[in-house]
């Protein structure tokens, strides 16, 4: 059987932290899903297909990594997509306890999933998307958090409203 692995969330913007993660994940698992959740009530920097390209365009030599979106509960994606998996990254000991509650209601609700987690390396523990955004946001250089294969002044992005 094949190991699937889900590995969601906003990804505004994907940065090394994420891309670490997927790459690491890809050392367990025969296939890693990076799925981008859709949630309209949430204002993003990055429209959707944008983010799906930045992803992309991340693992350019990657077969074994692909992308998708999804509406509604990580669960219901994995069940369709028959990933036995989901993977977290942790930062700190917060991440941790919150994501151990989401691990722990999504495995009542699918009782066939197992989530990893997977600890941040230090090096890129202080790369946080909302950090990235803020910076990309006041004009800052945010490179140094982003993956090296792209530019992020090639994608389009949402303009901030007053």
């Amino acid at each position: 059987m094949e190991r699937i692995a889900v590995f969601a969330g906003t990804f505004d913007p994907f940065t090394l932290g994420h891309q670490d993660i997927a790459l690491r994940a890809l050392a367990l698992f025969d296939q890693v899903i990076i799925a981008i959740g859709v949630n309209s009530s949430k204002k993003t920097l990055f429209p959707l297909a944008s983010r799906e390209a930045i992803i992309r365009d991340s693992f350019p030599n990657q077969p074994r990594i692909s992308v998708t979106t999804f509406e509604g509960l990580t669960v219901e994606l994995c069940q369709q997509c028959g990933a036995r998996f989901l993977v977290r990254g942790l930062r700190s000991g917060t991440d941790f306890d919150y994501e151990r509650t989401i691990a722990q209601a999504n495995h009542m609700v699918y009782p066939d999933i197992e989530t990893v987690f997977l600890v941040t390396r230090k090096e890129h523990a202080p790369i946080a998307s909302t950090v990235v955004r803020d910076l990309l946001l006041h004009g800052y250089d945010a490179s140094a958090f982003l993956p090296t294969e792209i530019d992020i002044r090639n994608y389009a992005r949402t303009e901030p409203s007053c």
